[in-house]
């Protein structure tokens, strides 16, 4: 699991984005992102890869999205 947040007090920013991979039941790996602003709901989307490894490559390459936008 990878948590990033976000925050920015001028602009009444804070938000959190979670990534992990989990195997489902069909032997399928997903990887499930959830975000949203702390203390409030988020939001959840999850994405099937065939193999853990691709779960993972994905994974890895949303980490570096949301750490271009500002996340840590």
């Amino acid at each position: 699991m990878i948590y990033l947040e976000r925050h920015d007090a001028t602009l009444n920013m804070a938000r959190y984005y979670r990534l992990t991979v989990e195997k489902n039941l069909f032997g399928e790996f997903s990887l499930v992102r959830t975000w949203g602003r702390i203390g409030k709901r988020s939001q959840e989307k999850i994405e099937l890869h065939i193999t853990e490894h691709a779960a993972q490559v994905a994974m890895a390459r949303k980490v570096q999205q949301k750490q271009r936008k500002g996340y840590v």
